[in-house]
């Protein structure tokens, strides 16, 4: 509430944050708020501003790859985490379809009047996911059994 009263951008929690803390491992408060007065900071500090833009691009992509790679990989943990079966056709179809459209830049422009509307990325993936989880029929069928997680009688 109190970003909104002073004109900032909503509070929210991104992959990339999260990214970040499952690379380092320094889930303190304070070190992440340390780090965020020091980005503050330098971005009036002339030379360091310029020593961060000479990273080459090739440097920046690597971490990005890794970064993103990351969220990626907690996703499908939280997937595994909660036991949901991939063998079953519809789960597999809602969450190919929601990882495509979230990664692959895909976005909706809704024309209203003299106002165009557009919904990408993260949010776009969730609409779709909803939509498709309602629609699609929750049915066994095909190679999936629903058994993936059971318990082996081998073991």
């Amino acid at each position: 509430m109190i970003a909104s009263l002073l004109g900032g951008p909503p509070n929210t929690t991104y992959g990339e944050n999260i990214g970040v803390l499952a690379i380092t491992r320094v889930f303190s408060v304070f070190v992440i708020g340390g780090a965020a007065v020091l980005a503050i900071l330098f971005g009036f500090i002339g030379i360091i501003t310029e020593l961060i833009a000479s990273i080459p691009t090739s440097v920046m992509g690597g971490v990005s790859i890794l970064l993103f790679g990351i969220i990626a990989s907690s996703g499908l943990r939280m997937l595994i985490d909660n036991q949901i079966d991939l063998g079953i056709k519809r789960n597999l179809v809602i969450s190919s379809v929601i990882l495509v459209i979230g990664i692959g830049g895909a976005y909706i422009n809704i024309p209203l009047g003299d106002v165009d509307i557009t919904i990408a990325g993260m949010a776009l993936s969730a609409i779709i996911g909803l939509i498709l989880n309602l629609v699609l029929p929750d049915k066994e069928s095909g190679y999936g059994n629903g058994q993936m997680f059971a318990e082996s009688d081998d073991q």
